[in-house]
């Protein structure tokens, strides 16, 4: 993980490859939504209804992330899933495709908010794409919750990189580690998300995912809320180089992480 903060709301257009929006797809809705609204204080409200159910999380009325409903008949698994923005979202599904990714949805209108794909790198790890119309994105940073930071968990980088970086014209910045591969993707000059590589200590039920880092005012705190609610620790609170950091489930398994930035 990099340093990636900011307080000010996004007012425009995010910049093509900038994550702009995180979703969440799950089979309890209600549920779904009282546990998120308790531990990060969301409120919700409507959202477009082309794949079925949705709500959109509000914090202090800022757009902040989205829950949907899984189809019954669908064995999908249970994850947040960034969006990342695009300005031709049919370009850059066919680029997916040309790439050796997947396109499984889409593009597809979502009302009058703007248009979605939702595909797979090479791997196989399930990310969004949005191109904006009424609906930008994710309207408040910086704050606790809110979404600090996108990673993704991958087998190695090498091969991955190159694909979202030809996707989503990414920038690239490795870290020069014989025993840690990362590297961290920019856009518009700045760091918007993370790579990876674990090789086989992978989660043999996820392979390859991307990762929501959510910022909190205390990581102990927010866990203990957790764990009252019915969420699991995989990981409890740790000290790194960008905050404290735990690794916790939702109670459908869905995994993001929280953080707590250093002051």
């Amino acid at each position: 993980m990099t340093e990636a903060r900011g307080s000010a709301a996004p007012s425009a257009r995010h910049t093509p490859g900038t994550p702009c929006w995180v979703s969440l797809m799950v089979h309890g809705m209600a549920a779904t939504q009282e546990f998120y609204g308790s531990l990060f204080g969301w409120e919700f409200v409507p959202g477009p209804q082309q794949l079925g159910p949705y709500v959109r999380a509000l914090l202090d009325g800022h757009e902040v992330a989205g829950i949907g409903q899984l189809p019954p008949d669908r064995q999908l698994p249970v994850a947040w899933t960034p969006y990342l923005a695009s300005d031709d979202i049919d370009l850059t599904a066919e680029t997916v495709r040309l790439c050796g990714g997947t396109v499984g949805v889409g593009p597809l209108d979502a009302g009058d908010a703007g248009r979605l794909v939702i595909g797979s790198d090479p791997a196989g790890a399930v990310f969004g794409v949005w191109q904006a119309a009424a609906h930008l994105g994710t309207s408040v940073a910086g704050v606790p919750g809110t979404p600090a930071w996108h990673e993704l968990l991958t087998f190695e980088t090498v091969g991955v990189a190159k694909f979202y970086e030809t996707v989503f014209g990414y920038e690239e910045e490795p870290v020069v580690s014989a025993d840690f591969d990362y590297v961290t993707l920019h856009a518009g000059g700045r760091p918007v998300a993370g790579l990876h590589g674990v090789g086989h200590t992978l989660p043999r039920d996820r392979g390859p995912h991307w990762m929501t880092y959510f910022e909190v005012a205390d990581a102990t705190a927010s866990t203990r809320l957790l764990t009252d609610l019915g969420g699991h620790v995989l990981r409890p609170p740790h000290d790194s180089p960008h905050g404290r950091v735990a690794t916790v489930a939702d109670p459908e398994g869905a995994r993001f992480a929280l953080i707590e930035n250093p002051r």
